[in-house]
């Protein structure tokens, strides 16, 4: 059951403002512990590094908003309290298991909640999205990781050497492991494509939904980072191998495996942009089309 009330966004965020103060401090001091941890995690650990981002990208989506949000009528929700009271629940039972990623992930939960509880159902709609983009700010468990990683180290091992074998370069390979004449090298979870993968996400759904009119085609797009990620990492590799086996092992390791890294990325992000001119033009064509 919806209020009748039908004051626009801004009113009532500026008659509300004390006590939407008082509910976003309550949240922080209840979250602090939790926030810090995610944070700290950002910082050293270079597969969440993205993370810094996301709010910032999530509040200029927000502002984009903004027209809408200045018309937008507020009715608020009763539906919004199950949602708050069930991302208190997770955070209850997460805490309980020391389970991070549900305890982060009962964040946003709850700030779903809150906007529906608060503002209503036509508010929620506009910052529904914003609000849902903040989940590519929370490490996922490691436990996804791992299972995700270990397939992609063999899949990028094994299409990598078989191409290496193509060109003549003599290797064999045994689970991750591509042994040459003279050096041997692991392929890693950074060469997995995994920590690619991850970044490429959070990019690849913000130039959708920036660039994107067509759900079909945002989904293409977000779609391509996981393609993407695995065929940069496989040329880092195989040009790991070309110079391991021309130059030694020494040539493939130290700064060329550092700038190989950040080499693949940079043409990742190119390729993800390229794809996006790609599909807004076959959009437009088809806008005139129709």
């Amino acid at each position: 059951m919806e209020e009748n009330t039908a004051a626009v966004f801004p009113d009532v965020l500026g008659r509300s403002r004390f006590w939407l103060f008082g509910a976003v401090l309550l949240v922080a001091l209840v979250y602090a512990e939790i926030i810090a941890g995610m944070v700290g995690q950002w910082y050293e650990d270079p597969n969440y590094g993205h993370g810094f981002l996301i709010p910032l990208i999530s509040g200029y989506f927000i502002w984009q908003r903004r027209e809408a949000l200045r018309q937008a009528h507020v009715r608020p929700s009763w539906f919004g309290l199950p949602v708050i009271l069930a991302s208190l629940l997770l955070l209850i039972v997460a805490h309980a298991g020391t389970e991070n990623f549900t305890m982060r992930a009962s964040l946003i939960l709850l700030l779903a909640g809150m906007t529906l509880f608060f503002f209503g159902r036509e508010v929620f709609r506009l910052l529904a999205f914003p609000l849902g983009f903040l989940i590519l700010m929370v490490p996922i468990p490691y436990i996804l990781y791992d299972a995700v990683a270990f397939p992609l180290k063999l899949f990028v091992a094994k299409y990598s050497v078989f191409f290496l074998k193509m060109i003549g370069v003599i290797v064999l390979r045994e689970g991750n492991i591509i042994m040459f004449p003279n050096a041997v090298f692991e392929v890693a979870d950074a060469c997995s494509g995994i920590r690619s993968l991850i970044s490429l996400i959070a990019l690849s759904t913000t130039a959708a939904f920036l660039t994107q009119k067509s759900a079909a085609r945002r989904a293409v797009l977000i779609a391509s980072a996981i393609p993407v990620a695995i065929f940069v990492n496989g040329i880092r590799v195989v040009g790991t191998g070309i110079l391991a086996q021309y130059w030694g092992a020494a040539a493939a390791e130290g700064f060329f495996h550092e700038f190989a890294g950040m080499a693949v990325f940079i043409v990742a992000i190119v390729m993800i942009f390229g794809l996006s001119v790609l599909l807004r033009k076959m959009g437009t064509r088809h806008d005139k089309e129709v």
